[in-house]
């Protein structure tokens, strides 16, 4: 193959596997799963997040027993640009994000905004080595009704989903990765 096919060949592969990065950072922090949200980061990873900054320890370690505690989260991102330069990006992302409080009357927050990440490649593989958050729009109330039960809640929209192992994406991934497993020779 020849070089310059080559360099596009591995740019290409590059930005996806930052844009992989990206969503497991999003699953990981939506269904408050402490493993893929660590490996949407290096370990010295720094974390600018609105009233939070600092390692990206401390950031998980602040942020988790919030998610767990209950409520609700959707995290989304698009319109990723990503510039390579060698084992370093820079990659702008915007970002949606509903959050809820399991307290009652629920509260729901809803930021949209840019995340700022420098990415790192180490040892063949990306994660993000510097994140700041920037805020372009929040909007908070009061949603009493967020406080029902997903059976009154969603009606007929079942499955709901849920943090940890309760949401329907565990059942989900076994389920592809044992009929996966039966194909294997």
């Amino acid at each position: 193959m020849e070089p310059v096919c080559q360099s596009t060949l591995q740019a290409l592969a590059d930005k996806e596997a930052i844009r992989d990065c990206l969503y497991r950072y999003c699953r990981g922090i939506d269904r408050a799963d402490e493993a893929l949200l660590r490996c949407a980061y290096w370990p010295d990873a720094q974390d600018c997040h609105g009233a939070y900054r600092g390692p990206v320890d401390g950031f998980i370690d602040q942020a988790l027993p919030r998610l767990r505690a209950g409520g609700r989260g959707v995290h989304q991102v698009s319109n990723c640009l990503i510039e390579l330069h060698g084992a370093l990006a820079a990659v702008e992302s915007s970002f949606f994000a509903l959050q809820t409080t399991a307290a009652a009357p629920a509260h729901a927050t809803l930021l949209c905004g840019r995340y700022l990440d420098r990415f790192e490649q180490r040892g063949g593989e990306w994660r993000i080595a510097e994140r700041t958050v920037v805020y372009d729009w929040i909007e908070e109330r009061t949603r009493p009704e967020l406080a029902q039960h997903d059976d009154l809640l969603f009606g007929r929209r079942q499955p709901a989903g849920a943090r940890g192992a309760a949401d329907p994406l565990q059942a989900f991934l076994a389920d592809v990765r044992a009929r996966a497993a039966r194909l294997l020779p």
